[in-house]
């Protein structure tokens, strides 16, 4: 298959991803995939390799209400399933991926060859089906014990968690990557002072300064992957309001690990029992989140806690910001774009290298790096701090 015709085969799949997207937007694309999804728990001897395309033969199709789902077929990759295969396999992942590039006839020799070698090994295949017999999309390669949390239920579970507190929440945006969902919910009725923390600081998008609106917003962040790349969880989220730089609290996060018994081979279906009761502990974890996460008394005390450090001058932006960016593994393009927001912060402090980084962070397209980013902004602060 030419990769015209392989990029057209996977175009007619899924969508996967979208950015700063609204609820709406977002339920719609979850709905979509919701109706593509197969997972399949097969042997290694059912699967091979064609043109760098996973193959399934010979799992039994299965005959519902919706008509027959059919597995077997022709599944192509995405970057976090070859990541499986790598692990999987121990195949080293940057040379998968050189195969791939140079030489596909010994990228398919060595993943057949690997599996192979253990035929009755299981893994779990999670794939979105083509369009009348198209390439389909390989999204993850597991262990065959990894517990299923869809986004789409995950969701619904954890807004009506949201709904039971009672609390009047909105949410802000939504990401959605082939590794992750994120959700940023927010809560502008429990808004702290914050006159310390934001004192010098302006908005490098309207110009308004801390001075003028000195307020961070309670809230938290969803997130979860269906892939493997990281459990579901629930972790505070400050936002400051003048400029909507997110604070994301790491270390307070509630999670739930993707973890279970062994999966029967053939396509997985759990039983109606199982998914209620998976969703009602996430919709109860983010009630609980909600209690804890949107009080005053937590933000006030998550803000009293960064003063300090985030008062500490900055006498050498360019060093400063250099040697943060190389403790946090933060690229050289991130890192001159971090100290062009410092300068426009105005905030020569530590809290204004925490600044930076936040509010960098909402400009990348890339909703993976993003947040990833944002969650080195307290890391950043104390590393700061300490020069």
């Amino acid at each position: 298959m030419t990769q015209q015709a392989t990029e057209t085969a996977i175009s007619r799949t899924a969508r996967t991803d979208t950015r700063n997207a609204d609820l709406a937007d977002l339920a719609r694309i979850l709905t979509e995939q919701q109706g593509r999804k197969v997972d399949i728990v097969t042997p290694a001897s059912a699967l091979g390799v064609q043109d760098g395309n996973l193959t399934v033969r010979g799992v039994e199709p299965i005959i519902d209400e919706d008509g027959v789902t059919d597995p077997n077929g022709l599944y192509r990759p995405t970057d976090v399933a070859e990541e499986g295969i790598s692990a999987k396999l121990r195949i080293p992942v940057g040379y998968l991926r050189r195969m791939r590039v140079e030489n596909l006839p010994l990228y398919d020799l060595n993943v057949a060859g690997w599996l192979e070698k253990e035929p009755e090994r299981r893994f779990l295949l999670r794939t979105f089906k083509g369009d009348d017999g198209a390439l389909g999309v390989a999204r993850a390669f597991l262990s065959d014990s990894y517990k299923l949390i869809d986004n789409f239920d995950l969701l619904l579970a954890a807004l009506d968690g949201v709904r039971r507190s009672g609390h009047p929440v909105k949410v802000t945006g939504c990401d959605l990557t082939d590794r992750r969902m994120y959700v940023r919910v927010e809560s502008e009725s429990v808004a702290v002072q914050a006159r310390e923390l934001l004192r010098g600081y302006r908005s490098p998008y309207t110009g308004q300064s801390g001075d003028e609106l000195p307020l961070v917003s309670a809230g938290f962040l969803i997130t979860n992957s269906e892939v493997g790349d990281g459990a579901f969880t629930i972790t505070p989220r400050a936002v400051v309001q003048v400029c909507q730089n997110g604070l994301t609290m790491t270390k307070d996060t509630m999670r739930a690990v993707h973890l279970g018994g062994k999966q029967d081979e053939g396509i997985v279906q759990w039983s109606g029992t199982t998914q209620r009761k998976m969703l009602e502990l996430i919709a109860a974890k983010t009630t609980d989140a909600v209690a804890q996460f949107l009080s005053p008394a937590f933000v006030e005390a998550k803000l009293r806690d960064l003063e300090g450090a985030a008062g500490r001058p900055v006498t050498d932006p360019v060093k400063t910001i250099e040697v943060v960016s190389k403790q946090l593994n933060i690229t050289d393009t991130v890192r001159d774009s971090i100290l062009g927001h410092f300068i426009q912060g105005g905030q020569l402090t530590a809290g204004g290298v925490m600044q930076a980084i936040t509010s960098v962070a909402q400009t990348l397209p890339d909703a993976d790096a993003a947040h990833e980013l944002e969650a080195r902004a307290l890391p950043a602060l104390s590393a700061a701090a300490a020069l």
